[in-house]
């Protein structure tokens, strides 16, 4: 076997595939588009389920790619294993209906062992096959030629993951030597638990259909078009080519562990186990920030931005631990383009802003660990007076919400000499993974396959870019019901013409409206929707209310002043995009768009809320724009050509050879396959209706033009008027004048109030404090009080404390539909072991809430005002049993 760099494996996988007629599919953006089942891109094929699931058919049925992917549903175990991964790469070839097993088995043999390839030795390949798939079998052996005793059967190689594609699937081992053998010699076979035999590649026969209802997939029917799909992961191949005992000692992870022991200076890898696992996390961690990081993704507080968080911070608490206290990961992302710049140059080009990112949140992050490290101090101090446990509760929140790894807790709790209760913890965290995956669904599954649509290939040609009426359009192919038909009367059909003026919904833009009119003049359809077929034909959703006839002529006719308010906000998101690269910076990028008839709605990437004064300069600077009325332009060129003019991709779309290019003025240029208005002055006006977060670092700006910013502007004077006839204000210009007043008047009012408040609020507990009952050593006073507000109860606690009549001191206040408790301790209660804050815990459920705080002052809110006597009651018990 020869030795190849990691980037020396990729470029030849996919060289030899390409040499198979296989079209070389650039790796996509870690966010998924346009599929809301997957947080981030998790697999080789997760980015082609449109072409497996026939949704879509390639311009070349045979694909190969080298894709980047992020998979976080065992994230504790990185470090601690071989080859478990946050970001790794998957290398695949694939087929869409094309080839099946007699070419896919022989290749793979070929490019493992070939001198040419990769060189393997034959001797050291295994394979396994599912038990059932005797042409599988039947390849390996007869026509690979490989031993017997070198196949194995493996019940467990089916790939089924719900209703869709599925299949048997057979998977190649590589013999490591006996030196990697298991304890356990019953497990020392390929697939079995041990590192000698370690899995490379596995391919997927995708050769049946899981439909609704099946079970067995003995029943499963075969596909229309069967599939090939294949993995071989980059990080455990390297592995093998380099002779490392793991994934961590090759050129993919070592000059990020280089240069951590240079900023740690105290420890060296391989050295010492524990701190070898510091050192795997952070090379691991880092990779997949940088990566989703250079993706657009961005740290914060739910979904991805949460993933990217808590790799983060798991990483400087694992830098901690090598004896790097300074801000160092943004050190990391520079080594992690320069190890990915073959394939992946953008990560370098990119490199200062994704360091800046993290070095913002690890500054954020070391801000708040001091407090977390306090909390802990206060968790290991409360397990000291509980037995010496702490709750696996409280472990799991330390770890999910202030970042804290389970081991920090655990080494923190044994230094203090006490346990962490791991199943506790364990069960919090199987909890969370559960309410994920519920929360995302079948995270790889595909549509069922549409024989029928996938099959035709009519050709149909859009002219809708230049006209909106075609007299003469022939209807090509008629569907009811999934089946093709001659002729319909009523009811809803889809169709193909030979040539249409309607646009399909696409990049965000939805489709056109009209109607299909016969010869007679008369009109016998509504077209409702557009859609693109699987081999690119626009395929027509049509309200049939006269007969309609395949292969019969008619005159289409787009609604003109629909279509005219849609590509007038499709300009305008163009427009936007350009505004927000001029004025929030080149790394804002589109996130997703919608375009209708009433308005526009664009998602970006960027951190943090857009503020009132950006946003007006975003919208001042695109009128500007309207009123200078610059022509709107297009051309069809090639892909080079467009890159030369200047034109912005959106996403990480692949282009074909020949593209459309959009220009508005010398203003914003982009690849773009939508319509558009003729001239920025038939936009007439652009108004932001609103901008809030959508997300994980993804903002949201909804926007009208045209008619649409008049209709609000319309809106805006009613409410003005309105507003002016409510303060009574003779004029629009006096408004702000009455509105300042009548606040003084009711701050004023509300001083009032409270002093009136505060009033009854000291008779009241005048009264109370004499009433003093004894509970067990104790003596409380506990009593409901007619105010309105927690301040009036904690003014009262306040006076309580003045002359402490009693040692614990509770109060109620019942305000309707909800209730607020408070609890107050004494310094001598607190010595004898009484704090407010448990106290308040014990007695809060009886109003049906729950609350805390310090040991001398305690609050809770409860919805159950019925409680409120039982509560007391409870406070009473609860302090004579200490």
């Amino acid at each position: 076997m020869k030795p190849l760099s990691s980037a020396e494996i990729r470029d030849m996988f996919l060289r030899f595939f390409e040499s198979k007629g296989h079209s070389i599919e650039p790796s996509q953006s870690l966010i998924p588009k346009d599929d809301p089942t997957l947080l981030w891109i998790n697999s080789g094929v997760a980015t082609l389920k449109k072409y497996f699931d026939g949704t879509v058919v390639p311009e070349n049925r045979r694909i190969t790619n080298a894709q980047k992917s992020i998979r976080t549903n065992d994230i504790e175990n990185v470090g601690h294993t071989a080859r478990h991964h946050t970001l790794f790469e998957m290398m695949g070839n694939f087929s869409i209906g094309d080839y099946f097993k007699p070419e896919v088995i022989p290749w793979a043999w070929e490019l493992l062992t070939s001198p040419e390839w990769y060189g393997m030795e034959p001797e050291k390949l295994y394979v396994t096959v599912y038990p059932n798939d005797e042409e599988a079998k039947d390849i390996w052996l007869n026509v690979v030629g490989l031993p017997k005793d070198h196949l194995y059967e493996e019940p467990d190689n089916f790939w089924d993951i719900g209703e869709g594609p599925s299949g048997p699937d057979t998977e190649i081992f590589y013999d490591r030597g006996e030196e990697f053998n298991s304890d356990d010699p019953k497990e020392n076979y390929p697939g079995g638990e041990n590192e000698r035999y370690l899995e490379i590649w596995n391919i997927v026969f995708s050769q049946f259909n899981h439909l609704p209802g099946l079970t067995d997939n003995k029943d499963y029917p075969e596909l229309p078009h069967k599939n090939i799909d294949t993995g071989m992961g980059l990080e455990r191949v390297v592995s093998v080519f380099q002779n490392a005992k793991t994934n961590f000692e090759t050129d993919l992870f070592l000059p990020i562990i280089r240069k951590t022991e240079e900023m740690s200076g105290q420890f060296k890898y391989g050295e010492d186990p524990e701190k070898d696992i510091s050192f795997k996390v952070i090379a691991d961690h880092a990779r997949a920030v940088t990566f989703a990081i250079g993706d657009g993704a961005l740290p914060s507080n739910e979904g991805r931005g949460y993933i990217i968080r808590r790799l983060l911070r798991r990483a400087v608490l694992h830098g901690r631990k090598l004896g790097i206290s300074k801000v160092f990961l943004k050190d990391l992302v520079p080594v992690v383009g320069e190890i990915m710049k073959s394939y992946y140059p953008e990560v370098l080009e990119n490199a200062d802003y994704i360091a800046s990112v993290v070095e913002a949140e690890e500054v954020r992050f070391n801000k708040t660990l001091a407090d977390g490290l306090s909390l802990l101090d206060g968790v290991i101090e409360e397990a000291k007076a509980n037995g010496g446990v702490i709750d696996g509760a409280v472990a799991f929140k330390m770890y999910d919400t202030y970042g804290f790894p389970y081991e920090l807790t655990e080494e923190s709790a044994a230094d203090a000499g006490l346990t962490v209760d791991r199943a506790g913890f364990d069960a919090e965290m199987k909890a969370q993974q559960e309410r994920a995956r519920a929360a995302r669904g079948n995270t790889a599954s595909m549509g069922v396959q549409n024989a029928l649509l996938t099959d035709l290939k009519t050709e149909s040609k859009y002219v809708g870019w230049s006209e909106l009426t075609v007299d003469a359009a022939k209807l090509t192919d008629l569907i009811v019901d999934n089946e093709l038909v001659d002729s319909a009367k009523d009811g809803q059909a889809e169709v193909i013409f030979d040539v249409t003026p309607f646009y399909a919904e696409m990049g965000g833009q939805v489709a056109d409206r009209g109607v299909v009119i016969n010869a007679a003049g008369e009109v016998v359809a509504e077209v409702v929707d557009v859609q693109n077929a699987p081999n690119g034909q626009h395929l027509h959703t049509l309200n049939v209310n006269a007969e309609i006839k395949a292969g019969e002529t008619y005159k289409l006719e787009v609604n003109r002043a629909y279509h005219a308010a849609v590509s007038k906000n499709h300009t305008a998101t163009h427009m936007l995009d350009q505004a927000l690269r001029n004025i929030l910076g080149e790394h804002t990028t589109q996130a997703g768009s919608l375009v209708t008839e009433d308005g526009l709605r664009y998602d970006f990437t960027y951190n943090g809320a857009v503020s009132a004064e950006k946003l007006q300069e975003i919208e001042d600077l695109i009128n500007e724009k309207i009123i200078e009325n610059l022509p709107i332009s297009w051309v069809e060129t090639d892909i080079e050509s467009a890159k030369k003019l200047g034109a912005v991709a959106v996403f990480t779309e692949k282009y074909g050879e020949t593209v459309r290019v959009v220009s508005i003025g010398d203003f914003n240029v982009e690849f773009d396959g939508g319509t558009h208005a003729n001239s920025t002055a038939e936009l007439g006006m652009f108004k932001i209706v609103s901008e809030q977060g959508t997300g994980a670092g993804v903002r949201r700006i909804e926007a009208v033009t045209g008619k649409g910013a008049m209709d609000l502007f319309k809106q805006h004077d009613a409410w003005l008027n309105e507003a002016m006839a409510q303060v009574k204000a003779p004029q629009l210009s006096e408004v702000n004048d009455k509105i300042a007043a009548l606040q003084a008047q009711l701050k004023d009012a509300e001083r009032q109030v409270a002093s009136l408040e505060q009033k009854l609020a000291n008779q009241a507990a005048d009264a109370a404090f004499n009433d003093v009952q004894t509970a067990g050593n104790f003596t409380l006073i506990a009593t409901e009080m007619a105010v309105e507000s927690m301040d009036a109860l904690r003014a009262t606690a306040d006076n309580w404390k003045q002359s402490t009549p009693s040692d614990v001191l509770v109060l109620a206040a019942n305000l309707g539909e909800k209730v607020n408790l408070l609890v107050a301790a004494s310094p001598d209660a607190i010595a004898k072991g009484v704090k407010a804050g448990d106290l308040i815990k014990a007695i809060a459920p009886a109003v049906g809430g729950g609350g805390g705080g310090r040991p001398d002052m305690a609050q809770a809110g409860g919805k159950n005002p019925a409680g409120i006597k039982d509560a007391f009651a409870q406070a009473t018990e609860w302090l004579a049993a200490k």
